[in-house]
């Protein structure tokens, strides 16, 4: 790892712009930004393209871990809009994966332990030489558990539907609040008691409950533990 750069991870519940505040983090301190969620969604969103996922709900597993070594997940910089997209096999897939149908099944699938020791080997591989903002469930717990500076983000179940109703709309996706609000109810419980390593705060993370938070206040709270961690790094490098 490189002796001034350290790993960011963040972790909380769907919602609570654990994204928006990573990638401005990255952003600021010129780091790689890592979305494991999205890598989560596009798998669900090749399983649902190939038929996997029937309409009742039930996952196809064979056919899924039969084909997890034929799905390729990757993050592209792109310099028209400035923005890391996620691509599946190549294929820019950054709308597809944030729609309802997705949302509606990206829990079972990161259930499934081989998804998730595929997915977990890919974002350690990410973070090795340090230098890299993740945010997801699992980060500071399983992913990255000797990151520098972990931060559990939280707000009330009510303002994360509104957050994400809004961002679909502004997306076209059309969808009412109570779907937006069941759905979110609905991952946060399959999350927390999933057995494959479920969300939960890991105990050297520091809580940030950002329910009456703007963004600017959010990013001034890590940005300040994150130039410590960082301050700290460089003097125990040249002592």
């Amino acid at each position: 790892m490189s002796s001034n750069k350290i790993n960011i991870a963040i972790d909380g519940f769907s919602s609570c712009g654990k994204s928006t505040l990573a990638q401005a983090i990255a952003r600021e301190l010129n780091y790689l930004y890592v979305d494991s969620g999205a890598m989560y969604r596009a798998v669900t969103f090749y399983a649902l393209e190939h038929g996997y996922i029937h309409t009742n709900g039930s996952i196809d597993h064979g056919l899924l871990l039969e084909s997890l070594d034929l799905i390729l997940v990757q993050f592209k910089y792109n310099s028209s809009n400035q923005e890391i997209e996620i691509h599946l096999n190549g294929t820019c897939v950054n709308k597809e994966i944030r729609g309802m149908q997705v949302s509606a099944h990206v829990s079972a699938i990161s259930a499934i332990p081989e998804v998730r020791k595929k997915l977990v080997r890919l974002q350690q591989r990410l973070a090795e030489n340090g230098g890299t903002v993740m945010d997801g469930r699992d980060i500071g717990t399983v992913v990255l558990p000797n990151a520098e500076v972990k931060i559990f983000m939280t707000a009330s179940p009510h303002v994360r539907a509104e957050r994400r109703h809004k961002q679909l709309l502004l997306n076209g996706v059309h969808s009412s609040f109570e779907e937006v609000n069941a759905n979110l109810s609905q991952r946060d419980l399959m999350d927390t008691t999933r057995v494959a390593d479920p969300l939960v705060q890991a105990p050297d993370a520091l809580v940030l409950d950002n329910t009456y938070l703007t963004e600017e206040e959010q990013f001034s709270f890590v940005l300040l533990h994150a130039r410590k961690a960082i301050q700290s790094k460089v003097s125990a490098t040249t002592e």
